[in-house]
């Protein structure tokens, strides 16, 4: 190694050195200044939330006053008044208690019929507004009781009214929110919180603890003023979190405040990152006119050579992207004529499970036309003319059925090669009914299908739409073969996206991650119904639409729901 590289090696360890101290400096001072603006936001949400909190239970504490003295309470019936009392605070119960504790009348009955050994009711009986916390002892919820005294004509106490808050109810208003927020009582057990899962933890010196007391994972880091909880507790209480808290006097509690720190030490390293991108870029600048010279003479040298080389890769890369190009053209039209075929494959081996029951539903009222015809003719020769009329009628109407069955075949079984246009499902679903009845009746499938009374137009293809149908309730009723309740139920539901939704009661689906992989069956191999291609077909069609196809176990068998976009006035217009 010569000295001058030595030279450029050591100075560029320094400078490398340089700014690696500098982004650190930067990022410790940059983190700090974020953590002191992230506390001062922190505090403001601990305050609100503190102060929501102690405003929710004072409306209880403020009625159980207010209550306690109602004239009501002395009447016949005081129950009717606590009740009435209990349902417009949603108050979990109201109790009405003598001086000996006894319970006299409570609007729900949640509590024993003695409370003298209640610290609450002492207080009360002293004259003063009792205050407590805990399980309910009945429905185990948890509650914050209130009981204020009674007083008689000559001002002694003679009672109390209890009045007992549902915590579930005053949470619910800011359960999830954030930050995560919860309040210690004066043993240091979580007893009201914005996260479920830190009900009842206690804590201590090692964080918070689950009510087993078995070990977690946690830690402390000062940074500053600032204590930084590092803890794995749950996906929703953040793992590094800044930790913040405040005395409640007013209700016995400690509200803390665990706030995620995630965004200041982004922040911060975003600092510290601009920084030495900074400081690197003027290092290599320095460097770039250190060699400039040198780095330009041995260009000059190189640079024909490298021209030529250059030239013939790029004409070399230009060529083979050509043919990568062209091989992909080829590629993706095979691959659409290989769709269509496949389509059409599907919708052939749905008509051949299909064939039967149509040749039924054809056979039927020919048979019926060719009686109604014979009968007519022997009306008419005895002078009926509005009997054979009739049955003239009625071969109308088995003739319009038999044209409506053939329609319907002939439009399922058809290639479609219109573009994506308005549909409406409600004509589809129909006609798919109408090319599965057969089947349905044969296998003794009932059919849960309301068609609403005006059209739902969605973007799609009609004849595609048709065969999506098709194959969702042929593979329902290859489903319930088995089943002991044959059912299928048709939903339709208008919104955005337009949502069709198919239950049945069959066994349900086995594999759910799998279900729309082409060639993946639960049946035996061999099997008449298919070889696993409907719902790969019918997944690949709703795409094509820009829609969505899932399927989900429900409680009494499979469902599948299809979401296609509405068809939209702009469209229309368009």
């Amino acid at each position: 190694m010569t000295r001058r590289a030595a030279s450029l090696i050591a100075a560029l360890a320094g400078f490398l050195a340089l700014v690696a101290l500098m982004t650190a400096a930067v990022w410790s001072y940059g983190y700090r200044q974020a953590l002191d603006q992230l506390a001062q936001r922190g505090q403001a949400d601990l305050t609100l939330a503190a102060d929501r909190l102690t405003g929710q239970l004072q409306l209880y504490q403020q009625m159980a006053v207010l209550v306690a003295d109602h004239p009501a309470l002395d009447g016949p019936d005081p129950r009717a008044q606590l009740l009435r009392a209990a349902d417009k605070t949603g108050a979990l119960d109201v109790l009405l208690v003598d001086a000996g504790g006894g319970v006299v009348s409570a609007a729900n009955d949640t509590e024993p019929g003695d409370l003298s050994d209640r610290a609450m009711f002492r207080r009360a009986m002293q004259g003063a507004l009792g205050e407590e916390h805990g399980l309910n002892a009945r429905t185990g919820r948890r509650a914050y009781y209130f009981a204020a005294p009674r007083f008689d004509a000559t001002g002694a106490v003679r009672g109390a009214l209890v009045v007992v808050a549902n915590i579930d109810r005053v949470e619910a208003e800011w359960r999830g929110a954030r930050p995560a927020v919860f309040f210690t009582d004066r043993a240091g057990q979580v007893f009201i919180t914005n996260r479920s899962e830190l009900l009842f933890w206690r804590q201590g010196a090692a964080g918070l603890r689950p009510p087993g007391g078995e070990p977690t994972e946690f830690a402390t880091r000062r940074v500053g003023p600032h204590r930084i909880w590092i803890e794995d507790w749950s996906p929703y209480v953040p793992p590094r979190a800044l930790h913040l808290s405040r005395e409640l006097p007013v209700i016995g509690m400690t509200a803390q405040a665990l706030i995620d720190v995630g965004p200041a030490r982004r922040l911060a390293a975003l600092q510290a990152a601009s920084l030495g991108a900074i400081l690197l870029a003027f290092g290599a600048i320095l460097f770039w006119l250190v060699g400039r010279r040198r780095v330009l003479a041995q260009a000059n040298r190189r640079l024909e050579s490298r021209v030529a080389e250059r030239t013939s890769a790029l004409s070399a890369a230009n060529d083979q992207l050509r043919r990568e190009v062209a091989e992909r053209v080829a590629a993706e039209a095979a691959l659409k004529r290989a769709q269509d075929d496949l389509v059409q494959a599907g919708k052939l081996s749905a008509l051949g499970q299909m064939s039967a029951g149509i040749s039924h539903e054809l056979n039927q009222p020919l048979m019926a036309i060719q009686q109604y015809a014979e009968n007519g003719t022997a009306f008419l020769d005895r002078g009926k003319a509005q009997v054979a009329g009739e049955n003239l009628r009625r071969i109308s109407d088995l003739a319009a059925r038999m044209a409506r069955i053939i329609r319907n075949l002939r439009a399922f079984v058809r290639n479609e090669s219109e573009p994506m246009g308005r549909v409406d499902i409600v004509a589809v679903i129909d006609s798919a009914i109408d090319l599965s009845a057969a089947r349905l009746r044969q296998d003794g499938i009932a059919l849960d299908w309301t068609a609403p009374e005006t059209p739902i137009w969605v973007r799609g293809g009609e004849v595609r739409l048709g065969q999506v149908m098709v194959n969702l309730i042929g593979n329902a009723a290859d489903a319930m073969a088995d089943s002991a309740e044959k059912r299928l139920a048709i939903a339709l539901h208008p919104g955005a996206p337009v949502c069709v939704e198919i239950r049945d009661t069959g066994p349900g689906i086995a594999d759910p991650d799998r279900m729309f992989e082409p060639f993946y069956t639960t049946k035996a191999v061999g099997a008449a119904q298919g070889m696993g291609l409907g719902l790969s077909i019918s997944y690949g069609l709703v795409q094509s639409f820009g829609g969505k196809i899932r399927g989900t176990n429900g409680p009494e068998g499979a469902i599948f729901t299809v979401e296609l976009d509405p068809w939209t006035e702009e469209e229309q217009a368009a």
